[in-house]
């Protein structure tokens, strides 16, 4: 027989690698990229980071099989649609890059300059090495980056707001101006753009129309420091010929107190600069500069934009001014802008826009007197209120707003309205917004009619990111008043105390509302935006109304003190309210994989770990500040007045500030910082001897009076030694249990460390017992009470809508659903399952998702009668998890109709404390255990 020659070999090789080739091309890729996002946002414009990331998810081809992942990717950014279109990333080609990362994939091409266009689209490659298609393309552009780019000046008008004598404060008399100004184009353009900046908010109108559908821009910044410029894309509002564009801005922020500088007017004033492509690459830029012109409006706010001041809206229909920011408008007569020249850095808005994003309809009116008319719109809400009035010019109007049925107003909130000539008009909200359930309407000379009247939540247009129903009505309510309650609360891109009296953006209450709004909305350029913040806010005194000329004001911050609520630098708190800006970074690391975000902040971290040394003796914080400097747990069932000066807010400040190290430590090791990351952990071992040995109680097993979140909060940093932490568990279950009969007894801070503390050692069982109350104090009485948010203290004595007691939220996602993320590896890359089964007859199923960065996790269970739990799960593809399946006899487990050991995607790997621990990749699942039966007494 002949050997076969070289030659003969070489053939059939070749023919079975084409036969492989055709096979591989004749395979479908398991995954198709979609949801492109760059830097959390949706083709964000105007942005202002160099390297920004770049993130996408993966989409399965077929939905009923498993273990669907990226193997490889290729990302193309290019300068034109059309480059774009025909493959050609002129910008970056990263070739096909073995990695697995569809999250936060930095950009690497050419380096990013100011007005840049940046079309991208990106194509995977599965596990089976099959080639994806591109997806659908994205965009961004870039903002305006070097202070030399910026050739407008600031204006505003002449009319400044000074706060009169009296007491409430007279109104501010300083109407809402307009600006304008006229300018010839050549042609009509190919781009355009114009960035604006503002302090106060403002509109943008071209040729008559307003631009964009969102309102109250930009987001709030701390104006001591930093204004924010929005991007708006105007080219298709543009003609040949004469154009014009108008601002119409808001007093809003721009008369803040804690804003005031020497260098900058209380009143609203803008910088903006439009970049006008035109055929033939000729450029032509119109910035504002005293060559606009401005008018009043006929919108006034009115009170001061401060504490119990927010007040509302004036809208004067006899001065409306037909056709003010139209093309024919004569502004002869106008006054010239006045040109002010403030101290501020300019940054690109980098979060979602405010928006009307739900409409609500009143559900009663009644006549409560003769002539007044009380509109109920059926939920306390936080937004624009719009009504269609009539009756004889200047006939006045009032909308009184309140939380509460029996009052006519609460908190000063209130707008007006001047019927005009036609003896008809709508008032609406333009610059401030209400807070209220109830609408009392004056000045009327008839009933109104439901349909004359809407309003619109307004908020930080952020996606949502869950949904959760389960078969206890108690726990639905509770879940769907904490979530409308943290909506009211998010406008402007940070989250406040209360939206109708401070408008506060308070660390404190922050710990209660951070890790309830990670599992419910996409918060990711959100959150990223309010650390910036605190970052602003850095470096000033911190005291409860501190005035506004002891503020940071300067980046070269030499001292780490906080204030307590950023941007804002207002109001009262403590090491925890200020130490907020430790954690906050933390939990978006966690949530979303986000590393950038601890190297930027770290600096802020070592900075305010270092003051509060300079407030250390003995190893222990000691007391400083005034009055409200030093506060510990706040507004627990029966608090009355400042606790700054107890022993329990002693010990709760000294474990919070353990906290604050062990959390510096893990950032500093995450980020490569080994030197701090040793430092920090040795620092929370002196600190931790030193507060166990001053507040243990050996005979009580117990620290200072015992309260929960006290002991909570020990457990949480490990104060305890090994040996004692049984009896500190023990001692917890029987203040919820014994003491307080199941009800919690915490308040905001000291609540959301109890919260997690029992989230992470997984007692459901304690937090079931605790939510499941409809007696004081508990979120059930609130109920009961006929509220549709959760109020401010377990009285309900106060505010009705606010950040309390939102941890509760967590507790549906993270506890019953058992969706929760893997700290070891960040960003539900690999995530945990373990639902939370409650022994209890009114929870017989839960239905719930979270969506990550990766996509969609769902997690579904069902008990029937004869004790067998179903569970259905999905993994999203490119990433891992570990369910915890609880089962009385785990060879009786069943996967997708298989058993256990035969089921496709997913690995037993044991079982441990009457729980199944299985391994799954990506797919859809469905399992079904037996429980164990529970014996009842």
């Amino acid at each position: 027989m002949k050997t076969p020659t070289r030659l003969a070999l070489s053939l059939v090789l070749l023919a079975l690698l084409l036969l492989g080739t055709a096979s591989a091309a004749d395979r479908t890729c398991s995954v198709t990229p979609v949801e492109l996002r760059c830097e959390y946002l949706n083709d964000p414009l105007g942005i202002d980071v160099t390297e920004p990331r770049l993130s996408w998810q993966l989409a399965a081809t077929d939905s009923d099989a498993y273990g669907q992942r990226q193997s490889g990717y290729q990302v193309l950014v290019a300068s034109t649609k059309d480059l774009l279109d025909r493959g050609k990333g002129d910008m970056w080609d990263s070739g096909m890059v073995a990695s697995d990362r569809s999250v936060h994939v930095v950009y690497q091409g050419r380096p990013l300059g100011s007005r840049m266009q940046c079309f991208w689209k990106v194509r995977v490659k599965d596990e089976s090495g099959v080639v994806s298609r591109w997806s659908e393309p994205a965009r961004w552009t870039m903002g305006l980056l070097e202070p030399g780019d910026w050739h407008a000046r600031w204006i505003g008008t002449d009319q400044v707001f000074e706060r009169k004598q009296g007491w409430p404060p007279p109104d501010n008399d300083v109407p809402d101006p307009w600006l304008r100004r006229s300018f010839t184009l050549d042609a009509r353009p190919k781009r355009a753009a114009i960035y604006i900046a503002s302090v106060g908010y403002h509109e943008l109108y071209v040729n008559g129309r307003k631009v964009g559908d969102t309102v109250l821009a930009p987001s709030v910044a701390n104006h001591r420091k930093r204004a924010r410029y929005v991007t708006y894309e105007i080219a298709e509002h543009l003609k040949e010929g004469r154009n014009v564009i108008g601002l119409w801005l808001g007093v809003s922020w721009s008369i803040f107190p804690q804003y005031k500088t020497p260098d900058k007017p209380q009143t609203p004033i803008v910088l903006a600069q439009a970049e006008i492509e035109l055929p033939g690459g000729k450029t032509v830029r119109i910035v504002t500069d005293d060559s606009w012109r401005t008018c009043p409006s006929p919108n006034t706010l009115l009170g001061v934009w401060d504490f119990m001041h927010f007040g509302g809206e004036l809208y004067d229909a006899r001065k409306e001014v037909p056709g003010w920011c139209e093309v024919d408008f004569d502004d002869s007569i106008w006054k010239p802008a006045t040109v002010y020249s403030p101290s501020l850095k300019l940054s690109a808005e980098m979060v979602e826009p405010n928006r009307r994003v739900r409409e609500v309809r009143p559900v009663a009116i009644a006549e409560t007197r003769l002539g007044v008319y009380r509109v109920d719109l059926g939920v306390n809400m936080t937004g624009f209120f719009e009504m269609n009035v009539r009756g004889e010019p200047g006939q006045v109007v009032e909308m009184k707003f309140s939380e509460q049925s029996k009052a006519d107003m609460t908190h000063r909130l209130r707008s007006k309205y001047i019927i005009g000539p036609s003896g008809k008009g709508t008032f609406r909200n333009r610059s401030n917004y209400f807070a209220g359930q109830w609408v009392t309407i004056e000045g009327l000379k008839y009933k109104p009619r439901l349909d004359d009247i809407r309003a619109d939540l307004v908020r930080t247009d952020y996606a949502r990111a869950s949904s959760f129903e389960c078969s206890n009505e108690l726990l639905n309510w509770i879940h769907d008043a904490t979530l409308l309650t943290f909506e009211n609360l998010s406008l402007g891109g940070y989250v406040v105390d209360c939206a109708q009296r401070e408008r506060m953006g308070y660390g404190g209450d922050g710990h209660a509302t951070t890790e309830c709004g990670l599992n419910h909305f996409g918060l990711g350029a959100f959150y990223t935006k309010w650390v910036q913040d605190w970052r602003d806010v850095q470096g000033g005194e911190s005291a409860w109304g501190t005035s506004g000329d002891k503020a940071a004001t300067t980046d070269a911050i030499e001292s780490g003190n906080l204030p307590y609520t950023a941007p804002t630098y207002w109001g009262g708190g403590g090491p925890a309210w200020s130490g907020f800006c430790v954690t906050l970074p933390r939990e978006i690391y966690e949530r979303y994989g986000d590393v950038r975000i601890l190297e930027v902040n770290f600096p802020m971290i070592r900075r305010w770990l270092a003051f509060l040394e300079t407030k250390a003796k003995d190893d222990m914080l000691v007391r400083w500040g005034g009055e409200w400097d030093f506060l510990g747990d706040w507004l627990w069932p029966g608090a009355k007045g400042v606790n700054g000066d107890t022993i329990e807010t002693l010990f709760f400040n000294n474990c919070f500030w353990i906290f604050n190290l062990q959390t510096a430590a893990e950032i500093a090791g995450i980020i490569g910082e080994e030197d701090a990351a040793a430092k920090y952990r040795a620092r929370a071992d002196e600190v931790r001897r030193a507060v166990h040995a001053k507040f243990f109680k050996p005979d009580e097993n117990s620290y200072v009076n015992g309260f929960q979140g006290y002991l909570a909060i020990a457990l949480l940093v490990d104060l305890p030694p090994k040996e004692l932490r049984p009896a500190i568990w023990n001692r917890l279950e029987k203040e919820i249990l014994i003491v307080r009969k199941g009800h919690i007894h915490a308040g905001i801070t000291a609540g959301a460390f109890l919260f997690k503390t029992l989230l992470d050692a997984d007692r459901q069982d304690l937090i079931f017992t605790m939510a499941n109350k409809d007696t004081y104090p508990s979120w059930g009485l609130m109920r009961r009470n006929g509220l549709t948010a959760i109020a401010e203290s377990w009285m309900m004595d106060n505010s009705l809508c606010h950040s309390s007691y939102l941890y509760v939220g967590t507790w549906f996602i993270e506890g019953l659903a058992g969706i929760k993320p893997d700290v070891s590896r960040p960003g539900f890359k690999h995530f945990v399952l373990k639902p939370g089964i409650i022994d209890d007859p009114s929870m017989r199923w839960v239905k719930a998702h979270h969506d990550c960065l990766y996509g969609r996790i769902e997690s579904r269970w069902r008990i029937d009668d004869d004790r067998v739990l179903t569970l259905n799960v999905t993994v999203p593809p490119n990433t891992t998890a570990t369910l915890h399946l609880p089962t009385a006899a785990d060879k009786a487990i069943t996967a997708s109709g298989s058993a256990l050991a035969e089921a496709k995607g997913l690995r037993h790997v044991r079982t441990e404390e009457g729980c199944a621990i299985v391994e799954l990749g990506p797919g859809r699942y469905e399992f079904q255990s037996s429980l164990a039966v529970v014996a009842r007494p």
